[in-house]
């Protein structure tokens, strides 16, 4: 056999090698890439992110516990999850503070998990890669009793009647407290009837009381929790308690929390609306108040305050038809340095969009967080963790911008054609944030800002100085 032959053997062996290798290797890769099951994959993450709601008896329209159950909603599953639809949570995660307790979101490598899986056409898998059945407490009780107990103290409103096809309803009743003596609350929850769910929009409880039994460091007015509602005869302290759909109890931060005193009165501001009903009927309405007090020798140091950070404080809103339109809104932070415990944004029908935006002392400017899709049907309460909540020095400008989507766009909009302004029913609009504020002393802001300074990373640390 001369050289060249030896050769052009050699190279054709060589080249069949090759493509044998090729063969072999997309085979492997192919088990790398199988695509997810629902039983290895996918139950666990609606276990842990959807089954709160999507359960039989709860809120959802649909149970996700069993493939029977999930399959046919597949396609749907897969365009919610892809827009942040589903779970509810709103928040630019591009923008701000990403770190709260309460973080219900789908991280992307789950979102992209979901889709994989519904376009590989949403195999069910081998049955016993399933995890264990999550158990459920289906029973009417207060969620935070599992952590506190029952509660301390029940407030009610006085009961009201919807009737079918009717406007948009509030009920403001005022309520005795049944508080004989100071008491300081750690932790609240809102609740009504399981057929008021359907109607109530929001409940706002209002603190009624002699601020002048309260001790001097500890008094607040209405004035500092922008609750004009609060002021009438014998004053109060304002807002107390909100509530909107969406959202669980408040668990106020180790050290603080909310003074009730003696011969205290809940003013309720109860939101009924059949906006979002289908079929309508009367239905009759209480609202509760659970209260989870501190035991009475403990006197927290710090009393958070509910505050109303208005986008429209100081004008109103006033949107054009076919037009998105902004609004924005200041509030100073004058009582001291500050942490801010939540940011939760509230708007109605035609809401898009909501920031929260500290202006320092200094001029320099933080943005703290921005809900870029807001939705009407959940009103979340973003809560910050520990080590994330913002801490603002005294004389610090909150400021809130609100933006509403009057166009054919927005889903939800009744009616694109009608000029729009500020005002309590659903078809109108609103634009702010509750926000709780806790005040601190000049000695704990200092020691705390240096606290977290602690936990950067020496590189970012020398990136700040």
């Amino acid at each position: 056999m001369t050289e060249s032959k030896v050769r052009r053997v050699m190279l054709s062996i060589g080249t069949a090698s090759l493509a044998w290798g090729l063969i072999i290797l997309p085979s492997a890769a192919s088990a790398a890439d199988a695509p997810p099951t629902f039983a290895k994959d996918i139950a666990p993450i609606f276990q842990e992110k959807c089954e709160a709601c999507h359960r039989p008896g709860s809120m959802a329209p649909m149970s996700l516990q069993t493939y029977q159950e999930v399959r046919p909603w597949a396609r749907s599953i897969r365009s919610k999850v892809q827009a942040r639809l589903m779970p509810p949570w709103h928040l630019d995660k591009t923008v701000g503070i990403q770190e709260f307790k309460n973080d219900r979101s789908l991280s992307q490598d789950q979102i992209d998990m979901i889709v994989r899986w519904v376009d590989a056409g949403a195999p069910m898998g081998d049955a016993k890669d399933l995890p264990k059945a999550r158990v459920w407490d289906d029973r009417a009780d207060w969620k935070l009793a599992s952590q506190f107990g029952e509660p301390d103290l029940v407030v009610k409103s006085t009961s009201y009647t919807m009737e079918a096809n009717t406007q948009d309803k509030w009920w403001k009743p005022e309520v005795d407290a049944g508080v004989t003596e100071p008491r300081w609350v750690r932790a609240a929850e809102v609740r009504s009837t399981a057929q008021g769910r359907s109607i109530l929009h929001h409940a706002v409880a209002s603190l009624r009381q002699d601020e002048s039994l309260a001790p001097l460091q500890f008094r607040v007015t209405a004035a500092d929790t922008g609750d004009a509602d609060a002021v009438g005869p014998g004053g109060g302290a304002g807002l107390f308690y909100e509530w909107a759909v969406g959202k669980s109890g408040d668990i106020y931060r180790e050290g603080s929390g909310k003074l009730i005193l003696p011969g205290a009165k809940i003013r309720w501001d109860i939101h009924y609306s059949q906006a979002m009903v289908k079929d309508a009927k009367p239905i009759t309405d209480v609202v509760e108040l659970a209260l989870y007090f501190y035991p009475k020798d403990e006197t927290p140091k710090y009393r958070t305050i509910l505050t109303n950070m208005g986008a429209s404080r100081g004008r109103g809103i006033d949107i054009p038809p076919n037009r998105i339109s902004a609004t924005q809104g200041f509030t100073v932070l004058s009582r001291g340095p500050a942490r801010l415990e939540n940011f939760q944004p509230h708007m109605h029908l035609r809401g898009k969009a909501m920031s929260i935006e500290a202006i320092l002392p200094d001029g320099s400017r933080q943005m703290l967080n921005h809900v870029d899709n807001f939705q009407f049907n959940w009103h979340n309460t973003y809560e910050y963790t520990d080590d994330s909540a913002p801490l603002l020095p005294k004389g610090t400008v909150i400021s809130v911008t609100a933006w509403h989507d009057n166009t054919a766009a927005n889903p939800h909009n009744p009616d694109p054609t009608q000029w729009v302004g500020g005002g309590d029913r659903s078809i109108e609009e609103m634009a702010h944030a509750w926000v709780n504020v806790t005040y601190l002393t000049d000695e704990d802001y200092k020691a705390e800002v240096e606290r977290r300074k602690s936990l950067k990373p020496a590189a970012t640390q020398n990136q700040q100085e």
